[in-house]
């Protein structure tokens, strides 16, 4: 074993920074055992020195980021500050000054991943991003490396923990959205602004970078259709009940048929209750993975928190130094497919929408012919009625997405209907 430490410095300190600093000092001897050399916290870059870290010797904190990352000295930088900047600018210096990167740092992957890969590709160093994704599962290594000999064809999962605890609170309890939240909120699974998770922002980002991956192609979060999960109500969990399903928030990630295209999309979908998906409760994530030779795979775990993710950090940890020690890199960006990316309009799928209409004779055939002028084929119709109104429940064959809005539009100007209570896709079979 090689006795002269490999150096990390570590931007951030907080729920996830401060778990990793605690595994490497508790657990030094065996990384340094699987490394073949012992891993040394050589700095700490912190916005409020003043805190008090336990564990941490005091003479590593600084304010000075930059300065850090500028030492040379440095082997790896651990970045778990997240955002784009000044994370976007700290990461490029290090690869500048020799160090290669571990980053949490999601929404800059999704936004800059592929300037990321380049500055990392041309200084010759590493840029591994487990805990970007799902927590402590395992999941960008077996697409990047596992399944490296595999066609990918879909990547389907929860990649939220706040919103999949939401829904399932929701589907088991019957509570309405705010009330779920606000039992989130109190248990801390839910920030003070909830904004990025239930609006998808969070998981959009994580579909941008598992599309990327899994299919060889440059994905954007642009690229990716988003829609949050705050219209979600009591009443669409009856509903999907009702069809032997209940409701997720999910990242879709498909190939096209052809294989020409691929697609990217975050929404809420009901999933029939046979589905894997389906039994993932409370703050837990999962991703199902579709590919040519391997089949059907699931990857489920912790997506969030301190501990879960520092042991992807570390993890990547390990992997780098070793290649550090072996004066090799990792897998870098594969990007050769070049793939374009397909709007929303063009995805095709299920569809469950529900009616308020007029209880008379002659509705029916109404909202069947709007249907059939667009191209959208029905599969099965509930309707129930009483003092002159009326709930009409249309679950359609596959469609694309601007068939069925340009049916939902000429479904609105009928004299008949009352309103358009809920859309909402059926994925999973």
């Amino acid at each position: 074993m090689r006795t002269r430490p490999l150096k990390v410095a570590l931007l951030g300190c907080g729920v996830v920074g401060s778990e990793v600093a605690r595994i490497m000092t508790t657990h030094a001897d065996d990384l340094a055992a699987r490394i073949g050399a012992p891993v040394e916290l050589a700095g700490v870059a912190v916005r409020r020195p003043s805190r008090v870290r336990e564990g941490i010797d005091p003479e590593l904190v600084t304010t000075d980021a930059t300065a850090l990352v500028k030492r040379g000295d440095i082997d790896v930088v651990v970045e778990v500050i997240g955002g784009i900047e000044p994370a976007r600018s700290l990461i490029t210096t290090a690869f500048e000054h020799g160090a290669s990167v571990v980053s949490a740092n999601k929404a800059l992957l999704a936004q800059d991943g592929a300037a990321l890969h380049a500055a990392a590709e041309a200084n010759n160093r590493d840029l591994y991003y487990e805990a970007a994704v799902a927590g402590a599962i395992p999941l960008i290594r077996p697409l990047r490396e596992s399944l490296a000999g595999d066609k990918i064809n879909r990547v389907m999962g929860i990649v939220n923990g706040t919103t999949n605890f939401i829904l399932d609170k929701m589907d088991s309890t019957g509570a309405g959205y705010q009330e779920a939240l606000d039992e989130a909120t109190a248990l801390g699974y839910a920030e003070a602004d909830p904004t990025a998770d239930v609006e998808a922002f969070d998981a959009a980002a994580k579909a941008a970078i598992l599309a990327g991956i899994a299919f060889h192609t440059r994905v954007r979060l642009d690229d990716v259709y988003r829609e949050g999960m705050t219209e979600v109500t009591a009443a669409d969990f009856a509903s999907a009940k009702e069809m032997g399903c209940t409701i997720k928030l999910l990242a879709i990630c498909e190939r096209a048929a052809d294989g020409g295209s691929v697609t990217a999309r975050v929404h809420p979908a009901m999933i029939p209750l046979s589905h894997p998906l389906a039994s993932v409760r409370g703050a837990y994530n999962a991703v199902f993975v579709e590919s040519d030779a391997a089949g059907q795979l699931m990857f489920y775990g912790p997506g969030a928190g301190g501990a879960p993710t520092a042991s992807a950090v570390l993890g990547d940890l390990v992997a780098v130094c070793r290649n550090k020690l072996s004066g090799a890199t990792g897998p870098g960006d594969s990007a050769y497919a070049q793939l374009p990316v397909s709007p929303m309009g063009e995805v095709v799928t299920r569809y469950h929408i529900s009616l308020d209409v007029a209880d008379k004779p002659g509705v029916l055939a109404q909202v069947a012919t709007v249907f059939a002028e667009h191209g959208v084929s029905i599969d099965t119709v509930r309707q129930q009625g009483k003092d002159g109104e009326a709930s009409l429940v249309v679950v359609t064959h596959r469609a694309s997405d601007a068939s069925l809005n340009g049916t939902v539009e000429a479904l609105r100007s009928l004299d008949t209907v009352r309103g358009v209570a809920s859309i909402m896709r059926v994925e999973g079979e």
